[in-house]
């Protein structure tokens, strides 16, 4: 791994950190807070790839369990990655591995809509996947009820961010050529 990867990593974990200090606004009943965070896993594998996006979000996970106050709202340690929705930061993780892999496959055709679909299954999807078991295990529920009331209520925000998240990568396909040679290379 290069100096300009660890960079990144470092740089991006610092954005996902900066992303916890929108004000997270908590839904009423189930207690899982609507945060800006939920955008980092998808520019994190949107700009950094697979590897890297994963190596990001793996750092950002271990510096909340060593304590520090990262996720919004200022919270952190390892009682935030052991509650009911913590299965929710578990998929950024994957999120971030999986939108990543599904941008570097189609980099060299990339656009809004294609990031956007990416942005959706990885960022949204893989998310959901992991979190909504894990919120269903820790509260008993059965996976449909954790679905109806752990999600349904975040898929419009979480489609916006999805929106913003792929006009940035896409932004940066354009003007950083510097990511289009280590996405290209990598095929």
């Amino acid at each position: 791994m290069e100096t300009r990867d660890i960079v990144q990593i470092a740089l991006f974990a610092a954005i996902m950190a900066v992303l916890g200090l929108f004000p997270p606004l908590t839904v009423p009943l189930i207690g899982i807070p609507i945060t800006a965070q939920s955008m980092g896993p998808m520019l994190m594998g949107g700009v950094l790839g697979a590897r890297k996006g994963g190596l990001t979000m793996l750092l950002f996970i271990l510096l909340v369990a060593a304590g520090l106050p990262l996720l919004s709202g200022g919270r952190g340690g390892l009682g935030y990655l052991m509650g009911p929705w913590s299965g929710f930061i578990y998929g950024w993780l994957a999120a971030a591995i999986v939108a990543g892999w599904l941008t570097e496959r189609a980099w060299s055709r990339l656009n809004f809509v294609s990031s956007f679909l990416i942005s959706v299954a990885g960022g949204i999807g893989i998310v959901y996947a992991v979190g909504v078991p894990w919120y269903a295990a820790a509260s008993g529920m059965d996976l449909v009820s954790a679905f109806t009331t752990s999600v349904l209520a975040f898929i419009p925000g979480d489609l916006i961010k999805a929106g913003i998240a792929a006009a940035v990568v896409v932004m940066v396909k354009r003007s950083y050529p510097l990511i289009r040679g280590r996405v290209a290379a990598s095929h």
